[in-house]
């Protein structure tokens, strides 16, 4: 789990490291290394790695070509890589991140109480959720829709916003034998501490790694 960010930091890492904690301590069904140590992403760690997850990183992290080719090699090659909130607005300027990851950040217009559907509830991430729900949260908008390169499973009500479109929150898809999930809420702490984000990012830990 890196937590990294050369751009905007946000209050919520804390709360995102203690969850995943007390998730792996509780489930048994995975040990976490949580790092804000770039280097410590590299292909011997990888090795002996099943998911790699982007918590809330941001900007220009200072990866080297090597780690580069170590992530995408390590996807590629049958890895999970899991993206919460801020992991689309990161890494602009390594255009294979962009497609790994399945879209990239263009602003946030509604930071309030929304409705979320819950789209697909075939995915282990989503089998528990109800077919909708309310949540305070940053609600995102991408630079282009990622919906034809990626199976969604929630999207924003705009109707609970006063708005219209097609906003994805989360989805899931295939980066060659791997598999990738990204889900664009986790700004807030208390989301974090939601049992229903909880179950979300369970879900897709064990998807992403195979289980």
């Amino acid at each position: 789990m890196l937590t990294a960010t050369a751009g905007f930091r946000h209050d919520s890492i804390g709360a995102a490291r203690q969850m995943l904690s007390s998730l792996a301590a509780s489930s048994g069904a995975f040990t976490l290394n949580a790092t804000e140590d770039l280097s410590a992403v590299n292909a011997s760690t990888l090795a002996n790695t099943d998911v790699l997850f982007f918590a809330l990183t941001s900007g220009e992290l200072a990866f080297t070509a090597d780690q580069k080719s170590a992530i995408l090699n390590f996807v590629t090659q049958g890895g999970g890589f899991l993206g919460a909130h801020s992991a689309t607005d990161t890494l602009y300027d390594w255009p294979e991140y962009g497609e790994l990851v399945g879209a990239r950040f263009r602003e946030h217009p509604w930071t309030q109480q929304a409705t979320v559907i819950v789209e697909d509830r075939t995915h282990p991430s989503t089998s528990t959720m109800p077919d909708r729900f309310s949540i305070n949260e940053e609600f995102y908008a991408f630079r282009d829709n990622p919906r034809p390169r990626v199976q969604v499973l929630l999207r924003l009500d705009t109707a609970s916003v006063g708005a219209s479109g097609d906003y994805p929150l989360a989805w899931s898809k295939s980066y060659g034998r791997g598999r990738v999930y990204y889900n664009a809420l986790g700004h807030f702490s208390s989301t974090w501490t939601d049992a229903r984000f909880q179950q979300q990012i369970a879900g897709a830990i064990r998807w992403a790694a195979g289980r």
